[in-house]
C-alpha cells in the first residue's frame, strides 16, 4: 500500500457533488445506537452506526456529521481523536478510512484498505486506531498499517501472522518502545519499534498465546484482554492473572492514568495499580446496553445501544444525562409517509417473500419539520412487525399504521388508542388447517380515498382488500380468488396499493403482476394485468397513478407504464408499455432489468423513482428526460438501495428511505392549488442583495393548469409561461413546477430586468379564473 492513496476534500460540502445540490439535502439519521467514542480537549465524538455528532464539554452545543457533510455513510467501527493534528479518524467495517478535520466540513476519505485486492473483503474491517506522534497503528482483520498523518498517505503492513499470513489484530498499544498486538488465535505479539523491518514477521514475538481481544497501556503498566473475559497484566514475556468479567469486555481505553473497561451492562475505571475507583450499573431508568464509554475528569460518557450518551459522575452516580441530537429510532425505514409537514416511519420489516419472521418490535417515528417524536414499541399495544402508514386526510391527527402480524394501529393525536383484529373489526387471520386457533394477521398496503375510506390489503387470504370507514365503524372485504386462488401459498403478498380517481384500486402482487379491482356502479370487477401482458416479471414492487391518470409499474426486473387504465376492465387485449430512450443514438429500455422499489409522482407529473442498487432518478413526465440521478457517490445518499420514498406535496420535500438511514431532499415542487385564492410571489420586493438569477423569485400556490405572464408597468411581455409546457429543468427564463414557478428576473432577451414594478398575469386555462400579482424589483 505503501505511497498509494485516493482522497477528496470537501472544501464546502456542494463541492463534492456533481449536481451541487448538497444544500438542498438534510439527514434524518438515529443516534441512539453508540458504536464508539472518543475525546479531545473540549469535545466528544459518538459514532452512531453510519454518523458521528459532537458534543461540546463546555457549551453542551451538539453537531452532527452524516453523509450530509460527506461521510460515506457506512458501517463505522471505531473512532479515535488526534489533539496534535486536530483530526478525527473514523474506521470502518470494510476498510474505509475517513479523516474529519477540526472545523468539520473538511472530510478526507482514504481507501488503500478498501480497495486492496490482495486482500478479502471479510478481513478489512479496521479495529483500532493507535496514535504515536505523526503515525497512526491501524489494526484491521488482516494485521497492521502504517498512515502517516504528516503526509497523509499510507506507510508498511505488517502481516504478522504465522509466516507473514494475515491475522486479525484488535487492539494494538504502545509500551516502552514496543509495539504489542492483540489478536484474535494469535496471542499477544510485540515487536520494538527500534526495528526498521517490521514488515517482516520474524521481527514480531509472541509473548503468549490464546485469544486475545484488547491490550492497552498507561503510563507503567500494560493490559490485555482475552476471550474468556479475563484481564492481565503483561510484565515483559510473563502475564499476570487480575480479574475475569461476568460479561465480555467490549472496549478498553486507557485515559490520564486511569483504564476504563466496557462490557454491556458495566463500565470499570480503575487507577494505575488496578484498583477500582468506581463501577457504573445499567440505571434502571434505562433500559439499554453499554457499548464504551471514556472519561473526562470527574465524568464518565457511556455509549449504549438505545439512548446515545449517558453522562454521569464517576464518584457520584445518582444522574445520568442523555445526550445525543434529535433523530428517528431507528436507521432502518421500512415505510414512510409525508403529509402535511409532517412525516411518520416505521421500522417493522417483512422479507422479500413476505416472511416477518422472526417478529419485531420497534414502535414508530414522527417529524414535524423540527423534531423527532418516537413512539417504542411499549406504547403500540404490541402491534408488531409495523409498517405501511395512512393518514386520514380529513382528520390529520388521525393515522393507521398496518401491522404484518397484528392487525391495524389506530393513532390519534400521536397516542396508539385501538388495534384492530380479528375480533373486532372486517380483519382476517391466515388459516393453516394444521394449527387452526393460529392467528397472524398481515396488513400490508393502506391508503385512503378521496371519500374518506380507508382501503387496506392484508396477505394470504382469500378477501385480502378490505374498506374500512372511520367515522361510522363499518368494513368491508373483497374477494380475489378469482385472480389468486391459493389463499395460504406463498405467492399471495401484497407490496403496493394506488387508488385512481376513478375509484380504482391497483394492487401489487408478488406472482399475479398488477391486480385491478373496482366496485363502482355496485357491481365489482377484478383483473390482473401479468406477463402476457407485457410485464417484466409478475413479482410488482411499487405501483404510481400520475397526473394523467397513467399507471406507473415498478417491478423486480424493470419498469412499465399502463397508459388506458379507463379501459382496463374492458380490454381484452391490455397491455403495459416499457418507455424506450435514445441513449447516444442508442433505442434503449428505461431501467432495464433493474429493481424498481418506490415510484413517487410530483405536482408537475414527474416521476421519483427508487432503485436497489442504482440509486434514485428524477424523471420528466413521459421518462423521455433524466432530470437527476442521485446516487451514494454523488449526493449524501447512504446506500445506493433505496428502500421507500414518500414526498411531501405541502413543502417539496422528498423523503428517502435507505437501508443505511433516512435522509430528504428539498425538490422545490409543491402540490397545484383549486383556484388563485392563495396565490402571491416572493421574495417581494426583490431586494439588491438578492440574486434573482439563482434563487430566482416564485410564485407559489398555482392551479395545474395555468399560464403566466410577466409584464412591465407598461404592459411590455416580459417572460410567458404555460403548466404543461415552459417545465422546470428545461432552461427556461420562467419556469411551473406543480404549483409553483420560478422566474429567473430575465426577459425575453435573456438579460436581468431593470428596477421597476412588474405585474404577473396568472389565468386558469381549465376554470378561465385570472389574477394579477405586483411585483417589485430593486436592483
Amino acid at each position: 500500500m505503501k505511497k498509494h492513496f485516493f482522497f477528496f476534500f470537501l472544501l464546502l460540502p456542494l463541492l463534492q457533488f456533481a449536481q451541487g445540490f448538497s444544500a438542498l439535502w438534510e439527514g434524518h439519521f438515529s443516534y441512539f445506537n453508540i458504536v464508539d467514542i472518543a475525546k479531545s480537549d473540549t469535545k466528544i465524538y459518538a459514532a452512531a452506526e453510519n454518523a458521528v455528532f459532537t458534543y461540546d464539554i463546555n457549551t453542551e452545543e451538539l453537531q452532527e456529521i452524516s453523509t450530509i457533510n460527506g461521510l460515506s455513510g457506512e458501517a463505522i467501527s471505531t473512532l479515535h481523536y488526534s489533539d496534535a493534528y486536530q483530526l478525527l479518524l473514523i474506521g470502518y467495517e470494510n476498510g474505509l478510512m475517513e479523516i474529519v478535520l477540526e472545523n468539520n466540513t473538511n472530510v478526507l476519505t482514504v481507501v488503500d484498505i478498501l480497495d486492496k485486492v490482495t486482500i478479502p473483503p471479510s478481513n478489512k474491517g479496521i479495529n483500532h486506531f493507535n496514535v504515536l506522534d505523526n503515525l497512526v497503528y491501524i489494526a484491521t482483520d488482516y494485521g497492521i498499517s502504517v498512515f502517516d498523518l504528516e503526509r497523509l498517505e499510507f506507510g508498511d503492513t505488517y502481516f504478522i501472522g504465522d509466516q507473514g499470513s494475515q491475522l486479525s489484530v484488535g487492539q494494538t498499544a504502545i509500551f516502552n518502545n514496543y509495539i504489542y498486538a492483540a489478536s484474535r488465535n494469535g496471542g499477544i505479539r510485540r515487536a520494538s519499534l527500534d526495528n526498521t523491518n517490521l514488515i517482516d514477521f520474524q521481527n514480531w514475538e509472541i509473548i503468549v498465546n490464546g485469544d486475545f481481544l484488547r491490550v492497552e497501556a498507561l503510563t507503567n503498566t500494560l493490559y490485555a484482554i482475552r476471550s474468556d473475559r479475563v484481564i492481565y497484566e503483561i510484565q515483559e514475556t510473563n502475564i499476570i492473572n487480575l480479574f475475569q468479567y461476568n460479561r465480555p469486555p467490549l472496549k478498553m481505553v486507557g485515559i490520564e492514568d486511569r483504564l476504563v473497561i466496557t462490557t454491556d451492562n458495566n463500565v470499570f475505571i480503575y487507577d494505575e495499580n488496578f484498583n477500582q475507583i468506581s463501577q457504573i450499573d445499567i440505571d434502571q431508568n434505562f433500559n439499554t446496553s453499554y457499548t464504551s464509554a471514556i472519561i473526562d475528569g470527574d465524568v464518565v460518557f457511556i455509549g449504549t445501544t438505545n439512548f446515545g450518551i449517558l453522562k454521569t459522575s464517576i464518584s457520584i452516580q445518582d444522574n445520568f444525562q442523555e445526550i445525543h441530537p434529535d433523530g428517528p429510532l431507528l436507521n432502518r425505514p421500512f415505510s414512510l409517509e409525508a403529509f402535511s409537514n409532517n412525516l411518520w416511519v416505521t421500522f417493522g420489516e417483512y422479507s422479500f417473500f413476505f416472511n416477518p419472521y422472526p417478529l419485531n418490535s420497534r414502535g414508530f417515528s414522527r417529524y414535524d419539520g423540527n423534531s423527532w417524536l418516537n413512539i417504542p414499541y411499549d406504547d403500540v399495544l404490541e402491534a408488531k412487525c409495523l409498517n405501511s402508514i395512512a393518514v386520514n386526510p380529513f382528520n390529520v391527527n388521525q393515522v393507521f399504521v398496518s401491522s404484518f402480524f397484528n392487525g391495524l394501529l389506530e393513532v390519534n393525536e400521536e397516542v396508539p388508542t385501538f388495534l384492530y383484529d380479528e375480533e373486532n373489526s372486517g380483519l382476517e387471520s391466515l388459516f393453516i388447517p394444521t394449527n387452526p386457533t393460529y392467528v397472524d394477521i398481515r396488513v400490508g398496503p393502506s391508503q385512503f380515498d378521496e371519500e374518506g375510506l380507508l382501503w387496506t390489503v392484508t396477505s394470504f387470504i382469500p378477501k385480502p382488500l378490505k374498506s374500512f370507514n372511520p367515522s361510522s365503524g363499518q368494513w368491508r372485504s373483497y374477494d380475489f380468488t378469482d385472480i389468486v386462488p391459493d389463499q395460504l401459498g406463498s405467492n399471495l403478498g401484497y407490496r403496493d396499493l394506488a387508488i385512481g380517481r376513478d375509484g380504482t384500486k391497483w394492487v401489487a402482487s408478488y406472482s399475479f403482476g398488477v391486480i385491478g379491482f373496482s366496485n363502482e356502479g355496485g357491481s365489482d370487477r377484478i383483473k390482473n394485468l401479468s406477463k402476457d401482458g407485457n410485464l417484466p416479471h409478475e413479482y410488482v414492487t411499487s405501483l404510481a397513478i400520475d397526473r394523467r391518470d397513467q399507471l406507473w409499474i415498478g417491478t423486480i426486473e424493470g419498469l412499465r407504464v399502463l397508459f388506458n387504465t379507463s379501459g382496463f376492465f374492458d380490454d381484452d387485449n391490455v397491455t403495459a408499455s416499457e418507455i424506450i430512450i435514445s441513449e447516444d443514438g442508442v433505442a434503449k429500455e428505461l431501467l432495464f432489468k433493474q429493481l424498481v422499489s418506490k415510484i413517487v409522482v410530483d405536482g408537475s407529473n414527474n416521476k421519483w423513482i427508487g432503485t436497489i442498487g442504482s440509486g434514485l432518478f428524477y424523471f420528466s413526465s413521459d421518462g423521455q428526460q433524466t432530470i437527476f440521478h442521485f446516487t451514494k457517490d454523488n449526493s449524501p445518499l447512504p446506500s445506493d438501495n433505496i428502500s421507500e420514498l414518500s414526498l411531501d406535496e405541502s413543502n417539496g420535500t422528498l423523503y428517502i428511505g435507505t437501508e443505511k438511514g433516512l435522509v430528504s431532499f428539498k425538490t422545490g415542487s409543491s402540490s397545484t392549488t383549486e383556484d388563485f385564492s392563495e396565490s402571491h410571489a416572493y421574495p417581494n420586493p426583490v431586494r439588491p442583495g438578492f440574486d434573482i438569477v439563482e434563487e430566482k423569485v416564485k410564485i407559489k400556490d398555482l392551479p395545474e393548469n395555468v399560464n403566466i405572464k410577466i409584464t412591465d408597468i407598461e404592459g411590455n411581455l416580459v417572460a410567458e409561461a404555460q403548466s404543461r409546457t415552459n417545465q422546470r429543468y428545461n432552461g427556461f427564463n420562467l419556469e411551473i413546477d406543480g404549483g409553483i414557478a420560478y422566474w429567473n428576473g430575465k426577459n425575453l432577451a435573456n438579460n436581468i430586468v431593470a428596477s421597476g414594478v412588474y405585474l404577473i398575469m396568472l389565468s386558469d386555462l381549465d376554470s378561465f379564473e385570472t389574477k394579477v400579482l405586483k411585483l417589485m424589483v430593486v436592483r
